[in-house]
């Protein structure tokens, strides 16, 4: 797996608003797998501190979403730079 994808995935399961399921179903990794590619690839304390953020979560999964959430990201989370 490229660094890219790597970094990717980790900022895709950080971010409030991304299922795992959109993980899924572009990296082929399940729930538990992503859990396992956390464990391994990020810090133990951060590794703790991310699996009790996404405990309880409702995001977290698809099925559990509000229809109000309509997006799969933070409105901010793509920022462009400002010329100045």
């Amino acid at each position: 797996m490229k660094d890219s994808d790597i970094s990717r995935i980790i900022e895709m399961a950080w971010e409030d608003r991304t299922p795992f399921e959109a993980i899924e179903t572009v990296y082929n990794l399940n729930e538990s797998e992503v859990i396992q590619f956390m464990r391994k690839h990020i810090k133990p304390q951060s590794f703790k501190v991310w699996r009790q953020r996404m405990a309880g979560r409702k995001t977290v999964h698809a099925a559990l979403r509000s229809t109000a959430v309509k997006r799969g990201y933070c409105a901010t989370q793509y920022k462009m730079k400002s010329s100045r």
